[in-house]
C-alpha cells in the first residue's frame, strides 16, 4: 500500500508515519524539507509548498497514484479545493485532518458527538476548517474520491509541549517546577481533554482505505476528562513538583488586557471540550491507551533530554500580570 502525507513533519503526522512503517506501508511525505526528518532512509519525499496550487498540483500530477492521502496541513477551503483538483482520480481514499475547534462553542449538550452543529466555531482558524470540511464533503458526494474526516483535540506528546492559559510556552513548565504561580483562566473548573499521539495516530491508520468510515467525519479525543485545576495538578505531579499555586482570573479580564497573549483562552479553552469517542472506536479502532500522567511525563523527560524547556525567569510576563491583578483586587478590597 502507498500513502502520501501532506506535511509529515508535524506531531501527529510523526506518530501516523511511524505506525505505517512499522506495518510495512510505503509512506511518502510532501512538504517543504524544512523541518528535521526523523525517518530519513525509509520515507520518500516530495519537496514543495502546497499553497503554490499550480506548481503542487502539477507536482501530484506527476507521482502516484496514491492509494490513500492524507493532509495534515489544510487550513483554507482554497487549499481544499487544490486537493480536489490535484488528487481526482488519483487516490481512492483521502483523509483530512480538521479539529474539534469546528463545533459550536459552547456545545448545545455534553459531551460533543459528531452531530454537534458548527455555525458557532468562534475562530478564523475553525471557521476555515469548517469551510475546508465542506469542501471534501461536497468532492465525496460528486465521487471525486472517498473522503473521510478526522477531529483531533488537544493533541500531545514527544516532539512538542503541553498547553496551559498563555498557549504554548515552556516557561510554564519552567514555573511548574520553580513552584512559581500558574495563571489559570476562569476558575479552572471548565472540563479538558487531551490525548497522546500515539492514541490518535492509530485512528488516522485505522481509517485508511476503512469503507466504514467513507463519507464521515470523527473526533479522536482524550478520554480523562480534567479540569484545568485538574489539568495543572497532574503536570506538576509528572514533573515531581509540588501542588501548583493556582491563580484564577476572569477570562474576559485576561482577554480585555492582553489579546495577543489570551486569545485561545477567549474562544476555545473557557469553554469544556468532552467528547463522546463512541463512532471512532467503533469503526476506527480507536482506544485512548495512555493516561495523561504518563503522557506528560513523557513529554516532560522528551522536552528535558534536549534542553527545550525555557527559563520562565527571563519571561517576566506572568509575574507582572499576577502582581498588577492582586494590587487591582486589593485596592477594589479596601474601597468596598
Amino acid at each position: 500500500m502507498n500513502v502520501l502525507i501532506l506535511g509529515g513533519t508535524g506531531l501527529i503526522s510523526t506518530a501516523i508515519t511511524r505506525e505505517l512503517l512499522a506495518s510495512g506501508v510505503n509512506v511518502t511525505h510532501y512538504n517543504r524539507g524544512l523541518r528535521e526528518e526523523r525517518f530519513s532512509g525509509s520515507v520518500q519525499h516530495i519537496v514543495g509548498d502546497r499553497r503554490d496550487f499550480a506548481t503542487f498540483e502539477a507536482q501530484i500530477a506527476q507521482s502516484g497514484p496514491f492509494d490513500c492521502v492524507i493532509d495534515m496541513i489544510c487550513f483554507k477551503p482554497e487549499e481544499a479545493h487544490s486537493d480536489v483538483r490535484a488528487f481526482r482520480g488519483r487516490t481512492n481514499h483521502f483523509i483530512f485532518c480538521s479539529t474539534v475547534d469546528v463545533y459550536n462553542r459552547p456545545a448545545d449538550r455534553y459531551p460533543y458527538t459528531e452531530s454537534e452543529g458548527r455555525i458557532r466555531a468562534l475562530s478564523e482558524y475553525a471557521q476555515n476548517k469548517v469551510l475546508a470540511e465542506d469542501v471534501f464533503f461536497e468532492a465525496h458526494q460528486r465521487g471525486d474520491f472517498p473522503v473521510t474526516i478526522l477531529r483531533p483535540a488537544h493533541t500531545y506528546g514527544e516532539g512538542g509541549t503541553l498547553i496551559h492559559s498563555l498557549g504554548w510556552s515552556t516557561t510554564y513548565l519552567d514555573r511548574v517546577r520553580k513552584g512559581k504561580p500558574i495563571i489559570v483562566h476562569g476558575d479552572g473548573s471548565s472540563l479538558w481533554s487531551s490525548c497522546h499521539i500515539d492514541d490518535a495516530a492509530h485512528a488516522f491508520v485505522h481509517a485508511i482505505c476503512n469503507p466504514a468510515a467513507y463519507g464521515r467525519a470523527y473526533h479522536i479525543t482524550g478520554e480523562e476528562w480534567l479540569t484545568w485545576n485538574q489539568y495543572h495538578a497532574t503536570v506538576a505531579a509528572a514533573m515531581g513538583a509540588p501542588e501548583p499555586d493556582l491563580v484564577h482570573i476572569a477570562t474576559d479580564f485576561l482577554w480585555d488586557v492582553a489579546p495577543d497573549r489570551f486569545g485561545v483562552v477567549k474562544v476555545n479553552f473557557q469553554y469544556s471540550n468532552i467528547f463522546d469517542n463512541s463512532a471512532a472506536k467503533r469503526d476506527l479502532d480507536f482506544h485512548y491507551t495512555i493516561p495523561f500522567l504518563d503522557g506528560a511525563r513523557r513529554t516532560i523527560n522528551w522536552l528535558d533530554e534536549r534542553g527545550l524547556i525555557l527559563n520562565s525567569d527571563d519571561d517576566p510576563f506572568d509575574d507582572r500580570l499576577i502582581a498588577l491583578y492582586q494590587q487591582m483586587t486589593e485596592t477594589v478590597r479596601k474601597a468596598l
